[in-house]
Parts: C-alpha cells; sequence; structure tokens
C-alpha cells in the first residue's frame, strides 16, 4: 500500500524558513516523480515544486524560484521542500504526491500524480 506522509509544517514569520519532508512507502523508491502541491483557503491547488527521482532534474513555480528547493534522500524514500524566505503568501496547507508511472517527467500539474499525503500546514505571519 503506497503511503506519503508529510511532515515539517508549522508557523513562522515573513522572512523565516521551513523544511518539509515527504517520507513515502509502499513502493519502490526508484524512477518516480514526487511533486509538492499547496492550497490555500479559497483557492485552487497549485504545483510549487517537483523532482524526478531517477535522474534529479525538477521543476519550480515562478513564484517560488530561488526560495524553495527541492531535494531527495534516497536512503530515507524522503523528498524533501526546503522553503526560505517565506512570505504571507505562501500559507497554505502542503501536500506532496507521487507518480508512480513507469516514465515520469516532474510535473506540476495535478493530474499527472496518483496519490497523495494528508498534507502539513504552513502559515506565515507578516
Amino acid at each position: 500500500q503506497v503511503q506519503l506522509v508529510e511532515s515539517g509544517g508549522g508557523s513562522v514569520q515573513a522572512g523565516g524558513s521551513l523544511r518539509l519532508s515527504c517520507a513515502a512507502s509502499g513502493y519502490t523508491y526508484t524512477n518516480d516523480c514526487i511533486g509538492w502541491f499547496r492550497q490555500a483557503p479559497g483557492k485552487e491547488r497549485e504545483g510549487v515544486a517537483a523532482i524526478h527521482l531517477g535522474d534529479g532534474s525538477t521543476i519550480y513555480a515562478d513564484s517560488v524560484q530561488g526560495r524553495f528547493t527541492i531535494s531527495q534522500d534516497n536512503a530515507e524514500n524522503t523528498v524533501y521542500l526546503q522553503m526560505n524566505s517565506l512570505k504571507p503568501e505562501d500559507t497554505a496547507m502542503y501536500s506532496c504526491a507521487a507518480d508512480l508511472a513507469w516514465s515520469c517527467t516532474a510535473s506540476l500539474k495535478t493530474v499527472v500524480y496518483n496519490y497523495w499525503g494528508q498534507g502539513t500546514q504552513v502559515t506565515v505571519s507578516s
């Protein structure tokens, strides 16, 4: 059974940092793609960052480029999202998702992802 568990959310002031973790289990962690998404109240879910676990290629939303970094730890079956220079507009529920297709491309599109975690809340105050 595929499981994705997020952690690391919390409340910080603007300019602060947080590191989110997405721990995966229940499948072979090799050439899959993992994405981080966020959804603020009243807004649609949006892709933040994604990574291809095989070749390490990444993609970022323009709104987080240069502030957020996605990375992987294959030994721990975990993908991280380091978030620096946080802004109040980064406040949202953050979720990770896995694309376990035979061939995937790191993508910010929600439709390509098969499995989702429950999410972790990030709140940034001004």
